[in-house]
């Protein structure tokens, strides 16, 4: 067994909430580090309240754990280096870094001899018109931090290009028929485990399903997987990633990266032995990663607003898992829960 009894983790909200629900089934503890409200606090360990600033909650938080891991990317450099000089964090400073920053991320997956969209780095709004020149219309300007469900991202047609306020990186469009995501394990000792890709079908930039099997020639789920694991082992990884894809005439092409369990990966809670979850505590904590095979076909669907509403319906449809968050007021937008539908 491993010598991890207690895990960390930076961030509080639903994926946090599932972390620790899943450490629990392994009589694992987890202690919650949030600066804000912390839905992951009703089935937590323990629960700390602080800003991210705050050092002296900080190290007690990290001489509480055995090891840190995170639900989010956008942790402050200064609190990451406070923590791991008292404890080991999972998966690791590099994975951050490069998904922290969009152009470092595509700058990286292209060393690596993956392709994305046509990118071009943007600092100031003063370089906007010759990056645009460069990449050409349409095109989409996104945040090169900070940006998540479709914040701090603007396209660009045929108009005025709109700067997004701060320094960003301008991406070609891309002519895709499909996105896929790839949920995918690694562990310390270099064992990769992966999920089945899912469907997404995103509305408004926030994903709407994702759905499995995924309904794509096995050529393409089979390079999307190898993709996937080409990340991981590049980046020494220990956890679990979301990797997502398009699917287009030339081949696969990494949209980005998640060094976290991922929303396109909560289908694994009914469609899988190990779900992902699991799969992130067993890897984080040095335990044995679990067999991803699926053993059903599943249609998850966030619950988003005011879907909240149609929870008594859907608590009694048959083969329907619920997953609420215990966040508060519905509003547009806000990720309230989410349904994993088995369908075959």
């Amino acid at each position: 067994m491993s010598d991890v009894q207690t895990i960390g983790i930076l961030g509080g909200g639903q994926l946090g909430r599932m972390l620790s629900v899943a450490a629990s089934r392994l009589g694992l503890r987890c202690h919650i580090f949030e600066p804000g409200a912390a839905p992951a606090g009703d089935v937590a360990w323990r629960v700390t309240t602080a800003p991210y600033e705050d050092e002296a909650a900080l190290r007690a938080f990290a001489e509480s754990v055995d090891v840190i891991t995170y639900e989010f990317e956008n942790v402050p450099t200064t609190t990451l280096d406070l923590l791991e000089s008292i404890r080991p964090i999972r998966p690791n400073r590099r994975a951050l870094a490069v998904s922290q920053d969009r152009l470092t991320e595509k700058t990286f997956l292209n060393d690596i001899g993956l392709a994305t969209a046509p990118f071009a780095d943007v600092p100031a709004e003063t370089d906007l018109d010759a990056a645009v020149a460069r990449i050409g219309r349409p095109s989409i300007l996104k945040t090169r931090r900070m940006g998540y469900d479709g914040k701090g991202q603007v396209r660009i047609g045929g108009g005025p290009a709109e700067w997004t306020g701060a320094p960003s990186v301008l991406e070609g469009f891309v002519d895709f028929s499909a996105e896929i995501s790839v949920i995918i394990a690694r562990g310390a000792d270099g064992q990769v485990a992966a999920f089945d890709p899912g469907l997404n079908v995103h509305e408004g930039g926030i994903l709407r399903t994702t759905t499995v099997p995924c309904g794509l020639p096995g050529k393409i789920t089979t390079d999307a997987v190898l993709i996937a694991a080409r990340i991981a082992n590049a980046l020494d990884y220990v956890g679990v990633m979301g990797v997502e894809l398009f699917v287009t005439p030339q081949g696969l092409i990494v949209n980005e990266i998640a060094p976290r369990v991922h929303n396109s990966g909560h289908w694994t809670q009914a469609g899988c032995a190990v779900d992902q979850f699991e799969q992130h505590v067993r890897a984080v904590a040095g335990l044995p990663l679990g067999d991803g095979k699926r053993h059903a076909d599943v249609v998850m669907e966030n619950l988003i607003g005011d879907d909240l509403d149609r929870v008594p319906d859907l608590l009694k449809s048959p083969k329907t898992q619920v997953h609420l968050y215990g966040k508060g007021t519905p509003r547009p937008g806000r990720k309230m829960g989410h349904v994993n539908r088995i369908t075959g």
